[in-house]
């Protein structure tokens, strides 16, 4: 019988990846409790497995049934940018007319504190709704955007990575800082937030047309001081903003290459999009280990194409999900995971209800390196769970009670769920 103090017993369906189900089929890639367990301690995980054996083990800890509820880690989006919250849903414009039209104007608000931290808030409230425990978030060329995106997760004890964009060029004259300031307002945000809590830092040049390179030598030279830290950007998104690298960039072999000539292409990287790669993008981005992230929503919102999963999974490149809200069309993973199906769909290679769990969670911990501590259920793991409703809407409910097996089950609240199929979030140990 052990110590039932700080430690809390949940019981339900339990879901832990235990494989790679890109890799290996599914029922090899993951263990399905149809009654199991997960014991909380301390903000970590301490047991998972069979619900009687765990009840058996600990009969003085706090208990919460969740009946037929499914308990999973917490969704991890690994490519947003909070200050798009308040203008996600805007209408019709291509990638470069939508910073342009609606983005641009909306982050020159974020050099004020005071709105900085509403939006922060409201972002944080809007995507806990949704399961999402862990984020990766662009700030605003303001190191307060940073600052208060920071402050608001460290309250709710939520592990968050976060950068503030850089831009020297191609943007607003009060949106655009310069090298040197770029490198003192990122080093200076590193050394107090960096490894504080459950906050990481992100190195976050926009993308190369947003950077002169000068402002990119100097992030590769910063990345290369601090080489703990993630760096984020985007590539390849669209046709015409891979023409305008070209116009930008003459001397690069490709668009990688103007991260890769700066010291801007390594294993802790995150390159959001990566639809329209070449052969050689591909070769190198494997070669380091780099981690690309899918962002479908987005992708099909303002017209990007249809990103490779099933043949950059069969090279062996480290892939994640995200709502790239707001450019993205919404804060939930499900919508998002539904998106990437349907893209699927469109390149012939639908994808099984546990490929897209998987990108969500372990995928996502995998290409921010930390598949250690978020992403699934397993000992020693920090305790960012959610438990989903799979008849949380009528519609939802005829369907999955005719499923046959679990995945049958799940599959209509990936298509079809939102908000309200999220019973319960779990930060830190925590319900929120």
């Amino acid at each position: 019988m052990s110590d039932a103090s700080n430690t809390t017993l949940l019981l339900g369906q339990t879901i832990q990846f235990t494989g790679h189900p890109f890799q290996m089929p599914v029922d090899q890639a993951v263990v399905h409790e149809p009654r199991g367990g997960v014991l909380l301690r301390d903000g970590v995980i301490a047991a998972v497995g069979d619900a009687d054996t765990l009840r058996a083990l600990h009969p003085l800890s706090p208990c919460i049934d969740y009946g037929k509820g499914v308990i999973m880690a917490g969704f991890v989006d690994a490519h947003v940018h909070y200050p798009q919250t308040a203008i996600i849903a805007s209408w019709g414009k291509r990638l470069i007319d939508w910073l342009n039209s609606y983005t641009f104007p909306e982050e020159m608000r974020f050099g004020s504190k005071t709105y900085a931290t509403e939006i922060a808030e409201r972002y944080l409230d809007l995507t806990k709704a949704h399961g999402t425990t862990t984020v990766v978030s662009f700030g605003t060329v303001h190191p307060v955007s940073v600052d208060a995106f920071f402050e608001a997760a460290q309250a709710r004890g939520q592990r968050v990575i976060a950068g503030k964009t850089c831009m020297d060029r191609n943007a607003p004259d009060d949106l655009q800082d310069t090298p040197q300031t770029a490198y003192d307002d990122s080093k200076r945000l590193i050394e107090n937030w960096h490894g504080v809590d459950r906050i990481s830092y992100a190195i976050t040049p926009r993308f190369s047309p947003t950077s002169s390179p000068e402002q990119l030598h100097t992030l590769g030279a910063l990345w290369k001081e601090h080489p703990e830290c993630l760096m984020q950007t985007h590539l390849s998104e669209q046709t015409d903003e891979i023409e305008w690298v070209q116009s930008l960039y003459p001397e690069a072999r490709d668009y990688l290459d103007t991260y890769e000539m700066f010291g801007l292409l390594g294993a802790r990287g995150i390159y959001g999009h990566a639809i329209h790669l070449t052969p050689r993008e591909r070769a190198k981005l494997k070669d380091f280990g780099a981690g690309l992230v899918h962002c479908p929503t987005s992708n099909t919102f303002i017209g990007s194409g249809l990103f490779d999963m099933a043949g950059l999974m069969a090279e062996g490149q480290r892939v994640g999900l995200a709502t790239d809200t707001g450019g993205g069309s919404s804060f939930s993973m499900l919508r998002t995971m539904a998106a990437a199906y349907e893209i699927g769909q469109l390149r012939h290679t639908p994808m099984h209800a546990a490929q897209l769990l998987w990108l969500a969670t372990v995928g996502s911990a995998q290409t921010l390196h930390m598949e250690d501590r978020i992403g699934n259920l397993a000992p020693g793991m920090e305790a960012d769970l959610i438990v989903l409703d799979l008849s949380s809407t009528d519609a939802i409910a005829q369907r999955s009670a005719r499923a046959e097996d679990i995945w049958e089950a799940i599959f209509p609240t990936i298509m079809m769920g939102d908000d309200r199929a999220v019973r319960a979030v779990w930060i830190n140990g925590k319900a929120v």
